[in-house]
């Protein structure tokens, strides 16, 4: 008769034990079955695609910001840009995943201001219903607003342009997004936020990303500091293309960030889409007519800065309003955004207005791409269009937030001051916390967040990045051979005088062989906008480029 521990004994011990591991994996299987049902039936698998495909949109419209960005920039540091923009996406998602996305949204914090680390890297982040709606899961909503933080500091880079340095501007990015965006985040969609609670209606980013990006934006560049002064006399976009390209990525990306935020594929998605169509076309019919009545010419920076100035007071508004509400929330932007039309158009008609021009150049802040003009003020209309044209009717066309009303088309007159409120708030709060950043990184060692003089005339792209965006275009290749007696660090004054102590040549023979090869450097149409004119001879040749 065998025993336990005898060898006939052992095939029994081992199919048993076969047979206890196979009942595991089977329950195992089970469990993720039942698991995925009942995920798949909290969650309808149109709503969670079409937030997937948001998602995507969204962060599509990164390298459109950093094409508009470069195309507005100067040549000399047009790369810098897109790095600045490209970094600073990498640096918040790092930032998001690490503990933003816990500090904006945890629900178990309950003090209003600012999220807890109860969601750090992700934890507890799966299936479970998203603290913003209960139409998709917390994953997918951590990852949307995930994009809607990149896009955010992407703006708020900008204000770095033709002087800032690169590094101090991505450790300042990171702070930024913990300190700033992140309880401007909490504020306004934490179900425990004070704004949330307060009744404030902001929907995809009145506050968090418009008057966070360019209110703070204006804070860096007043800390920042003013660019030269021969940098602004003849400042003009080097690749107007290259706005207009940027200029419709973000205006694609949009629909994704504006419709994704009633986070489903329902008809309130429809509406927030059609809105942010209607007031980006109208921003840009506006003000291309008012600079044709100024300038009797038509203008494609105009337009595409027109574009943007009505996505952005979209933003906050377009799931609350009907479309022709929407028509309002575009015309105005384009009347009250840009800097110089507010002066020019005003003064024109006899009437005058502090608006732009009272922060650029009272103040004395340079604010090279208008972040405050194009965001700020556009986040603030979008807003203050909240109070008087939102509707319940729209608002329920989700099928969850069906007990909202909406401002004083629904007889709910109290909305404008909460409106106000909230607004002040956030702009306040986004200036001095920013500045209060970028004024305490400047101070660490190796850390100033401004290149010297001498590299700003060099520009970004050479002293920062090391590369650039377009090669220089050259009007004069080998102009002569160069002469290894040659002062090149005498400092002129003078276009010809740099070209002579470059080649080291008198500027008479200089001017004689300008002459000989039917090429002027003075003539120069005092109407226009005049370049400068630069020999570089680091190759071994000596050749003269465009580099403003």
């Amino acid at each position: 008769m065998p025993t336990r521990g005898s060898p006939d004994n052992q095939p029994n011990v081992y199919r048993h034990l076969f047979d206890v591991m196979v009942l595991t994996s089977m329950i195992e299987v089970s469990n993720t079955v039942l698991k995925k049902r009942y995920v798949d039936a909290l969650f309808d698998g149109g709503d969670v695609s079409f937030i997937i495909v948001a998602a995507a949109m969204v962060s599509f419209m990164m390298p459109g910001l950093a094409f508009l960005y470069s195309g507005l920039s100067r040549r000399k540091s047009a790369l810098s840009l897109i790095w600045a923009v490209s970094a600073a996406n990498a640096v918040c998602i790092f930032q998001w995943y690490f503990w933003g996305y816990s500090l904006a949204f945890s629900p178990t914090a309950t003090n209003g201001f600012m999220g807890n680390l109860a969601n750090f890297g992700l934890i507890n982040v799966l299936g479970e219903p998203s603290p913003g709606s209960p139409l998709i899961p917390a994953l997918l909503y951590a990852l949307y607003q995930m994009e809607f933080a990149c896009v955010t500091v992407g703006i708020l880079v900008g204000g770095i342009a033709e002087r800032g340095r690169m590094l101090p501007a991505m450790v300042i990015t990171f702070f930024w997004m913990t300190l700033v965006y992140c309880p401007l985040a909490c504020w306004a969609w934490n179900i425990n936020g004070w704004g949330y609670k307060f009744g404030v209606l902001d929907f995809a980013g009145g506050g968090p990303v418009e008057i966070g990006s360019g209110v703070g934006g204006l804070a860096y560049a007043w800390v920042l500091g003013r660019r030269q002064d021969k940098e602004l006399q003849n400042f003009r976009p080097h690749n107007v293309s290259m706005v207009n390209l940027g200029t419709f990525i973000l205006w694609f990306g949009w629909l994704g960030f504006n419709g994704g935020s009633a986070f489903g594929a329902n008809l309130r998605a429809v509406m927030a889409m059609w809105n942010s169509m209607i007031a980006a076309a109208f921003g840009g019919i506006i003000w291309c007519l008012i600079d044709y009545r100024l300038e009797r010419k038509f203008s494609m920076v105009g337009f595409c800065s027109g574009t943007i100035a009505g996505l952005v007071a979209a933003t906050p508004a377009s799931g609350f309003i009907k479309p022709w509400a929407a028509i309002i929330m575009g015309i105005l932007p384009a009347l009250c955004v840009t800097t110089q039309l507010n002066v020019r158009l005003l003064n024109h008609l006899g009437v005058r207005m502090l608006t732009q021009p009272l922060v650029k150049f009272l103040l004395n802040i340079d604010d090279s791409l208008d972040l405050f003009a194009e965001h700020a003020i556009g986040g603030i209309l979008g807003l203050m269009t909240n109070a008087f044209f939102a509707t319940d009717e729209v608002i329920a066309l989700d099928g969850v937030n069906t007990n909202v009303l909406g401002g004083w088309v629904d007889h709910n007159w109290k909305q404008l001051y909460i409106q106000f409120a909230y607004i002040l708030a956030t702009c306040s709060y986004t200036f001095v916390v920013t500045a209060l950043i970028v004024h305490y990184v400047d101070t660490i060692p190796g850390l100033h967040i401004r290149i010297a003089a001498a590299n700003e005339t060099l520009g970004l792209d050479e002293v920062e990045i090391g590369e650039f965006a377009n090669d220089y275009i050259e009007v004069w290749r080998n102009v002569m051979e160069p002469n290894p007696m040659a002062r090149t660090d005498q400092r002129c004054e003078s276009t010809l005088d740099t070209i002579t102590c470059a080649v080291g040549r008198s500027q008479p023979a200089l001017s004689q062989e300008i002459s000989t090869r039917n090429l002027h450097v003075h003539d120069i149409d005092m109407d226009e906008k005049p370049v400068e004119l630069e020999v570089l001879s680091g190759r071994g040749e000596a050749r003269i480029s465009i580099i403003a």
